[in-house]
Order: C-alpha cells, then sequence, then structure tokens
C-alpha cells in the first residue's frame, strides 16, 4: 500500500505539473487587435464598452451581403470571398460573440437565439434594412434561424455547410478528435487553460479534404483568438450543448420564403452531405451545390469555384441593381490580414 500510494503521489506531481507547463493565460484584446483587426474593422459599443467586431466594404449603394462564420471561426474565413464581392457588393462581416475580437456580452445565453439578434443589431445600426444573409456551419445553423424570425429583411438566404440537423444514427462518427473531447464536461474543465494548439490544427486538417490548406498561421490564429477575455467559457458552453438551441425540421424549415442557396462539401467530417441534402429538400425552391473534394470550409477550400456561384446567385436576385463600374478604394488598398 505504501508503494501505490509512492506511486499515486509521483503520478499526480507529475501530471500536475504537466497541466502547469501546458496552461496559457488570456491574451488582451488590444494585443490580439494590434494582429487581427483589418484596416476597416469596426466595433459596435454598448455604452463604451465595445461589443461586435465588424467590417464594411464595399458601394455604399450597393446589394448587401452580410457574412457569418461558424463555430471557433472568425470573419477572416471570408477573406477570399470579400476580395471577389466587395467591388459590386457591399460586403458586411462580423464575428459573433465569444469569437475573433468580439466580446461577450452574456455566455450564460450564448447559442443561436443570440448570434440571432447580434446579427440583427449590425444590421440596424449599419441602417441596413434587406440584405442576403451567408453563413456557414454554426453561422449557416445562425443564418436560417434569422430567416424565420426576420423574412421581411432578407433577399437571399446561403447556406455553407450549415448545422442545424440532429445527426441520424452512425452520423457524427467523423468529427474531430477535438470536438468528442469537448463534448467530455470532465475534459472541458480540465483542457479550459491549457495549450490547445495541437487539438486546434487536428481539428482544422479534419474540416478541409486538403489539409495542406491549415498553415501555422491559421493555427496560430485560431489559437489566440481563442485565448481572448471570455472567449473559452464562451466556447465550451457552446460546445456543452446546455445552451439554447433551435434545431432544424421538414416543418419548420417549409416556412423559409427567402430563395435560398445550399452549399456543402462532399468530405465534410464535420456536416454530413446528407445534411445539405435535407435543407434543399425542406427549404421551398432552394437550389443545392455539392463541391467534390471538399470539407467543412468550401469558402476557404474552393474559394473560386464557391465564390463564383454565389455571385451567379446573388446576380439573380439583383440583375438590374448590382453597380459594374464602381470600384472600391478597398481593392487597391493594402489591408492587415488579408
Amino acid at each position: 500500500m505504501k508503494r501505490l500510494f509512492v506511486v499515486l503521489v509521483t503520478l499526480a506531481i507529475i501530471l500536475t505539473a504537466g497541466w502547469w507547463m501546458l496552461r496559457r493565460d488570456d491574451i488582451s484584446y488590444t494585443t490580439l487587435e494590434s494582429v487581427y483587426s483589418k484596416s476597416n474593422s469596426r466595433f459596435l459599443k454598448s455604452g463604451k464598452d465595445v461589443e461586435i467586431h465588424f467590417t464594411d466594404s464595399g458601394p455604399r449603394d450597393a446589394p448587401v451581403v452580410v457574412l457569418v462564420h461558424g463555430y471557433s471561426a472568425s470573419l477572416q474565413t471570408w477573406d477570399a470571398w470579400a476580395r471577389k464581392l466587395r467591388k459590386d457588393y457591399r460586403v458586411i462581416r462580423l464575428d459573433l460573440p465569444g469569437h475573433g475580437l468580439s466580446r461577450c456580452p452574456d455566455n450564460d445565453s450564448i447559442g443561436i437565439e443570440q448570434f440571432v439578434e447580434t446579427v440583427d443589431r449590425v444590421a440596424r445600426t449599419l441602417d441596413v434594412e434587406r440584405f442576403t444573409l451567408v453563413g456557414n456551419s454554426m453561422g449557416g445553423h445562425t443564418a436560417w434561424a434569422y430567416a424565420l424570425e426576420h423574412p421581411e429583411k432578407l433577399d437571399g438566404l446561403v447556406l455553407v455547410d450549415a448545422a442545424g440537423w440532429l445527426d441520424a444514427p452512425g452520423e457524427g462518427e467523423s468529427d474531430p478528435f477535438i470536438f468528442k473531447l469537448l463534448r467530455n464536461g470532465v475534459a472541458r474543465s480540465v483542457m479550459k487553460d491549457l495549450d490547445m494548439s495541437a487539438l486546434i490544427r487536428s481539428g482544422l486538417e479534419d474540416s478541409f479534404y486538403d489539409p495542406a490548406f491549415v498553415t501555422d498561421e491559421m493555427v496560430d490564429r485560431y489559437s489566440a483568438m481563442s485565448r481572448a477575455p471570455c472567449h473559452r467559457d464562451a466556447l465550451l458552453n457552446l460546445m456543452s450543448g446546455a445552451t439554447l438551441r433551435i434545431l432544424a425540421s421538414e416543418e419548420l424549415l417549409g416556412n423559409i420564403t427567402a430563395p435560398t442557396l445550399v452549399m456543402h462539401g462532399d468530405s465534410d467530417n464535420l456536416i454530413p452531405v446528407a445534411h445539405g441534402q435535407k435543407f434543399a429538400d425542406a427549404i421551398p425552391g432552394a437550389e443545392l451545390i455539392i463541391y467534390p473534394q471538399t470539407g467543412h470550409i468550401p469558402q476557404e477550400e474552393k474559394a473560386a469555384e464557391s465564390v463564383a456561384d454565389l455571385r451567379a446567385f446573388l446576380a439573380g436576385l439583383h440583375a438590374e441593381e448590382t453597380p459594374s463600374d464602381i470600384v472600391d478604394p478597398l481593392d487597391i488598398a493594402p489591408q492587415n490580414g488579408g
């Protein structure tokens, strides 16, 4: 028994020492903004407190496109699309609460309902009355929930590997290891303050068909932004499933009236391509595009092809509205971070 006690104490010391070695402090918003803000970054405030980070580029009188990222991501995921859209469209991108450079107004209620209100708040602040809403993954979940709550405000809806359906038996087995791990309450508590870079890299590599898309800069960005004050709590709350959720169903989605384009990678390890088909079948008149050899993030992995499809969809919505000869100064001005 004495030997067993010594072994257990030694093991506890080793594990505690390892935990402290891997522990990482928060990174201040000032530091993060110096690295990841863009030349056209703006911040929505509540009183004197900054809350939501967003960008707003393109002609002021052009049709508006609002882009919403997915879980643990940031508005940088839309860099390639924004460069191709902002000549002819007003492009608004935002970091959802608890993501990117946005703060966490209320982590206890973080979830789709809060995100829907955030999108609407940004639109109202900018006096944008109608727009096409685009969302990837959790941002896609936000987008279709917004379409149900504010149908009068949407010209169109674009769902990119959108979330919202419950997994059928056998689905979800290919989820990245980091997501499986974070669904465990004990693991979340232990890992909350640790260096997650290796797991973040693994999760990102599982999100692409071609893992070569994952760069050191991408891993560093995801890791750094997850360490913003309050972000780790927000991300873990979302992963716990304890926050309010709005689940997709044929009956619910049948109420969407906005013209809809559904995009989905055929090799998405996070959200099965069958879910993209389910969205297309449930939403009246929806168009479906499936990208071969593509993972969870087509706007990055198939940037040129997917944005061309988006532009074709937008052209159909705004056949006589889109300006073709207005040059946005941001097309020629250098930008920090893309």
